[in-house]
């Protein structure tokens, strides 16, 4: 299977976002003004369900895709799901110019060249961003992933009783996501970065082509740990305590100090791992300036995360909205789409793809 991280056709997909604390997934019908959401259900996953990018209980995950459809409403039997994190390139390459069918043949020998894995253990999918001619060379966006991540994906959606349509990369899921539900100036470069439980998934955008996109060790889990470690609580106890659950803690209305305390270490942490990469990516991109950045992700929603973004990186900083086109329904509570909307980018944009019906 490969990825067609940018595959259009006309048979919709549930967008399957297989995080590591929880599965979500989402249904839409596509409109002319926008799009309905037709379906959305939300599981919970162990803890050690799946680390650093590892499936180690497939079957707790498989039941949490069941739970999620069953949930949600959702009968479709297409999905698209997303990969990331280490076990993922994505690289822009430069190669001489040539046909498809050529590029077809060699870009197996061109990716040996690019990538820090076995040719021969990963797929491959790529897409022409310039055609280039005798002069110049064409621009290649080149996608590897290590094939035994793809197959877990594969497999835990084939054990839910799905059919794997797409797998596609979360970065450019997330620019799907913002690109249906914004107006994207040409001009702008804005850096779309989603914050989950353990993966920060950041993708630089300039006219509407991914520039520059990497997956950081960072997120959620971080602040669950640090709120465990200085209370001396359970995981379970201080995950509550992050998202502002009533807990069994003697903090009543009040967040301890030391709970703000192990937060604004956490934020300060996870958004300095975020600035190095962008810094990264303008000094390696110095004709290139990023305008602002999108946040989006569970932990998004952190309080606080954005003024310390942009206190520390100085670039403007807005939460990305996936649901900002949805058109109005009666079917959900809109105070709970606007607690859960930052989390769905993902699958958002991954609901947005199309597979062909053949």
């Amino acid at each position: 299977m490969q990825l067609p991280f940018l595959g259009l056709g006309s048979k919709a997909v549930v967008g399957l976002d297989i995080g590591s604390s929880s599965v979500k997934a989402v249904e839409l019908r596509l409109r002319a003004d926008g799009f309905e959401l037709t379906g959305l259900g939300i599981a919970p996953l162990p803890a050690e369900a799946i680390v650093d990018g590892a499936f180690l209980n497939s079957g707790a995950i498989v039941d949490a895709i069941r739970e999620s459809l069953q949930s949600g409403g959702i009968r479709a039997k297409n999905a698209a799901a997303a990969v990331s994190g280490h076990s993922v390139i994505v690289k822009k390459i430069s190669v001489p110019a040539m046909g498809m069918k050529e590029l077809e043949e060699s870009i197996r020998w061109e990716a040996e060249q690019y990538i820090p894995f076995d040719v021969n253990e990963v797929n491959l999918d790529f897409q022409i961003l310039q055609p280039g001619d005798a002069n110049s060379p064409m621009e290649v966006l080149l996608v590897a992933a290590k094939r035994d991540l793809v197959d877990d994906y594969v497999n835990v959606m084939t054990e839910s009783g799905l059919y794997p349509a797409v797998i596609d990369v979360a970065g450019f899921a997330i620019e799907n996501a913002f690109e249906t539900n914004y107006h994207v100036d040409p001009e702008e470069v804005v850096a779309l970065v989603n914050i989950g439980a353990q993966i920060v998934n950041i993708c630089v955008v300039s006219g509407g082509v991914p520039v520059f996109t990497r997956d950081v060790a960072a997120g959620g889990n971080q602040y669950t740990a640090e709120i465990q470690r200085a209370l001396s609580v359970s995981f379970e106890e201080a995950e509550r305590i992050k998202v502002g659950e009533p807990t069994g803690v003697e903090s009543k209305e009040v967040v301890p100090q030391e709970v703000e305390d192990a937060m604004r270490s956490v934020t300060d942490t996870v958004v300095g791992e975020i600035a190095r990469s962008l810094d990264f990516f303008a000094a390696t991109a110095t004709d290139t300036r990023i305008n602002r950045v999108m946040l989006t992700g569970g932990s998004s929603q952190v309080a606080g995360i954005d003024t310390v973004f942009r206190d520390r990186t100085g670039l403007e900083v807005e939460r990305m909205n996936p649901l900002s086109k949805m058109l109005p329904s009666t079917r959900f509570d809109p105070e709970f789409l606007n607690q859960i909307g930052p989390s769905l980018g993902v699958s958002v944009g991954l609901a947005l793809r199309k597979v062909d019906e053949s």
